[in-house]
């Protein structure tokens, strides 16, 4: 009972084993367990709040090491903007404590009741506010870790500026757990917005959106913090799985876009957005736009894109693809996803959707009506392969914020060149040269020197 939640991913298709379940409550408790597993060469897997997307936190025989037990505060230091947490803290506690000090921590997204600072900065994750604030590798000052051979790297300093030698807190953030546990990070704080300002607007399509989110940054300057986009497909999904949800329009839109802004005045953002979002009607790249009036109403916009994952997971599996290019080449990276996609499987349901305004969208198929589940998951490599071929060919990534894990793997060898996959294997040797950290990730099944740890037994 207690091992089993550890043992299954966020979207209910990875199971995975692990013959013991490590819970240390303390970076020294850490440091004790990753020597004990480094002098028997055992692998192992580290795992925050277990809500990653890409399979990287579920053990196939490895030890896990949880750090559920790593919840202490350690400072804040509102004067510099800055707080010190453990791995284990929740995002949604970091939100609280800047509150307390009259602050504000940007990250923000949809698991942040159970997404833990370790894990979001192990994957590098992104969230809504990435058009303003940047990603957690933006949000990071300094870190704790404890190295492969269970030595303790502390760099915990919260300073904005310091040259001395390379920026090693980089290395593992984003990582994924290849390179050690990070057991403490020091995290950026921001003054506080005075007022937040949301709106919708009805879009004929992506070209639109883009030319929206232009008029919107143009009037209103540096205000915009989030510019997300969905098709009206996947708000009827929340409308229909999801209660206490409701339209924002009376008529439907092919696309909806979700516009949010910040100032650090009161009463200055309902004339932005009105000046903003009546300038893109005026040109012609937006049918209709309401703002909300209350906080409440801006809540109930911002509901139907938090929830659409959850609704699209109650309607049934699809295949997921967390992709990115430029912003500008976003309506095509949607209109050539969809049809290589289709190209594949013919009649698949397609619910594109996500961050327009940093050009990453969960691009998510669907099977075909009267395709079982099995048969629509036999050809996921497929599907994905397609996809990824026209991300790659449009310059962009085939994994904008949730990682690569075990699930992209494999692509990432087969589509990085030579000198950029050695100088990865060969920061992994260096640190790791036993393999012991999440062995089955990133490239360590593809040919990394240095020895290689075994499951525990």
């Amino acid at each position: 009972e207690r091992l089993a939640p550890k043992l299954e991913d966020w979207r209910g298709r990875l199971h995975g084993e692990t013959p013991i379940l490590l819970l240390p409550g303390s970076t020294q408790e850490v440091s004790a367990a990753i020597a004990i597993c480094a002098e028997a060469r055992l692998a192992v897997t580290p795992q925050g709040g277990n809500t990653g997307l890409v399979g990287g936190a579920t053990p196939q025989g490895e030890v896990l090491l949880s750090l559920e037990r790593m919840r202490g505060v350690r400072e804040v230091d509102a004067a510099n903007d800055s707080l010190i947490v453990e791995s284990g803290v929740t995002l949604s506690a970091v939100h609280d404590l800047a509150e307390e000090a009259g602050r504000f921590f940007p990250l923000s997204l949809g698991s942040q009741g159970t997404a833990t600072i370790g894990g979001l900065m192990s994957t590098n994750a992104g969230g809504v506010a990435v058009l303003r604030y940047g990603m957690m590798r933006d949000l990071v000052l300094g870190i704790e870790a404890v190295l492969p051979d269970g030595r303790v790297w502390n760099r915990l300093r919260g300073l904005r500026k310091d040259n001395t030698g390379y920026d090693l807190k980089q290395l593992f953030i984003g990582a994924e757990g290849t390179l050690g546990v990070i057991t403490a990070a020091t995290l950026k704080l921001f003054a506080r917005p005075a007022e937040k300002i949301v709106g919708a607007v009805g879009v004929a399509d992506v070209a639109s959106a883009v030319k929206v989110l232009e008029v919107v940054k143009r009037v209103s300057g540096d205000a915009v913090t989030a510019f997300e986009l969905m098709p009206q497909c996947g708000v009827d999904l929340v409308l229909e799985h999801i209660p206490d949800t409701r339209a924002p329009f009376p008529d439907r839109h092919e696309w909806i876009a979700l516009v949010e802004m910040s100032f650090s005045r009161s009463g200055e953002g309902q004339a932005v957005m009105e000046a903003a979002l009546g300038e893109a009607i005026e040109a012609g790249a937006a049918n209709d736009a309401v703002i909300a009036a209350s906080e409440a109403q801006g809540e109930a916009i911002w509901k139907l894109r938090e929830t659409l994952p959850e609704a699209e997971k109650l309607r049934g599996p699809s295949l997921k693809h967390d992709v990115s290019s430029t912003v500008s080449a976003t309506p095509q990276l949607i209109e050539d996803c969809t049809a290589a996609a289709r190209r594949v499987l013919p009649g698949a349901e397609i619910l594109a959707f996500g961050h327009v305004g940093d050009g990453n969208i969960h691009f998510n198929v669907g099977p075909p009506e009267g395709m079982s589940r099995e048969d629509a998951l036999a050809r996921q490599k497929d599907v994905a392969a397609a996809i990824y071929d026209v991300v790659v060919g449009l310059g962009g990534s085939i994994s904008a914020e949730h990682g690569v894990g075990i699930l992209k793997s494999q692509e990432l060898a087969d589509r990085r060149d030579g000198p950029e996959l050695d100088m990865m294997r060969a920061i992994k040797h260096a640190l790791d040269p036993n393999n012991i950290m999440n062995p089955r990730m990133i490239f360590t099944d593809h040919g990394a020197p240095g020895g290689h740890a075994r499951a525990a037994e």
